[in-house]
C-alpha cells in the first residue's frame, strides 16, 4: 500500500540553520542559487521550464536561465526540445547514490530495520533531514506485507510527521527556534493549533525519548519516531509505521514505540 500525501511545505527553498549564509564571506551565492534550482525538482514536478523554477525558487527568470543552461552543460539537467522544459539527468542520481551508498549507518543498521519490519509487519525507515522535509535513506518492510511503502528519496514534512516531529525534539533549542520560525512562516492560519501539536510532542519526548504522529500527518498512518545520534555529532531519525487498519493508536503508543526506542539504542552502540 503507497500513500502519497501532498507535503503542505512545498516550495520550502529557504535557508536552514545551518545554510544561512549571514553575510559569510566564503558563501559563493552563485552555487547556492544553483542548488536551489536543482531542489525545485524535488517540489513534485518532474519537468519544468525556467519560469515554473521562477515560481518556486523566488529567483529572476534571467538568472535561472543561466543557471538551467550551465547544469545542462554539466550534466545535472536534461533539456526537452519538444516540451521546452527541463527535468533532472543522471548527475544527480550519481551524486545522490554516492551519498546513500556510502553512508555507514544505512549499511550497519538494514539487518536490524528488516528484522523489526519483519517482526512488527510495519514500514521501518531511516530518515536525514534537509530543510524542513524529512528524507528516507533507507525503508524496509516485509515483502508479502500490504504496509506502508516509501522509498528511498521520498521527503516527509517536519511538523506533522512521526520523524520530523523526533528530529525537532532532539535539536538543540536555538536550532529548534529557527525552524519552528520556518514552519510558522508557512503555516500562518493553522500555526496556533500546530504549535500546540508540536508541544504535545516535545513533551511526549522528553517523557519517553520517541514522538508519535497518530493520523496528523495522513487520517489513515499511525506511525512513531526515535532519534538516531551518530558518533560524529549528525542527527538522523528512526521511524516506523502503518496503515491504521493494521495498527492501532494503542499498539502504536504502548508497543512499537518503545520496541523503535530500543532498536534505536541498539543502532547506537554500533558504533556509528
Amino acid at each position: 500500500m503507497r500513500h502519497k500525501v501532498h507535503d503542505p511545505m512545498k516550495d520550502e527553498l529557504e535557508p536552514t540553520v545551518k545554510d544561512a549564509p549571514a553575510k559569510d564571506r566564503k558563501f559563493v551565492e552563485a552555487l547556492s542559487r544553483g542548488l536551489d534550482v536543482l531542489r525545485a525538482f524535488s517540489q513534485g514536478s518532474v519537468v519544468m521550464g525556467n519560469q515554473d523554477i521562477a515560481r518556486i525558487t523566488g529567483l529572476p527568470k534571467p538568472t535561472v536561465s543561466r543557471m538551467t543552461y550551465t547544469l545542462t552543460k554539466l550534466g545535472y539537467l536534461s533539456y526537452s526540445t519538444q516540451l521546452e522544459k527541463y527535468q533532472l539527468d543522471s548527475g544527480v542520481l550519481a551524486l545522490g547514490y554516492a551519498y546513500v551508498s556510502n553512508l555507514r549507518v544505512r549499511q550497519l543498521a538494514k539487518p536490524y530495520l528488516d528484522e523489526f519490519a519483519r517482526n512488527t509487519n510495519t514500514s521501518v525507515g531511516l530518515t536525514c533531514r534537509d530543510r524542513l522535509s524529512m528524507i528516507y535513506v533507507e525503508n524496509c518492510r516485509p515483502s508479502e506485507s500490504t504496509s506502508l511503502r516509501m522509498d528511498v528519496g521520498e521527503r516527509l514534512p517536519l511538523a506533522t510527521t512521526a520523524a520530523g516531529r523526533a528530529y525537532l525534539a532532539a535539536m538543540k533549542d536555538d536550532e529548534r527556534s529557527y525552524l519552528l520560525s520556518a514552519i510558522e512562516a508557512r503555516n500562518p492560519d493553522t500555526w496556533p493549533e500546530l504549535q500546540a501539536s508540536l508541544q504535545r510532542s516535545f513533551d511526549e519526548y522528553q517523557q519517553h525519548g520517541f514522538c508519535l504522529s497518530l493520523g496528523d500527518w495522513d487520517r489513515s498512518v499511525n506511525a512513531a519516531g526515535v532519534p538516531l545520534r551518530l558518533q560524529d555529532g549528525s542527527l538522523m531519525v528512526l521511524t516506523c509505521g502503518a496503515p491504521s487498519y493494521l495498527v492501532s493508536e494503542e499498539r502504536v503508543k504502548t508497543q512499537l514505540a518503545h520496541q523503535l526506542a530500543m532498536l534505536a539504542r541498539d543502532i547506537e552502540r554500533l558504533g556509528v
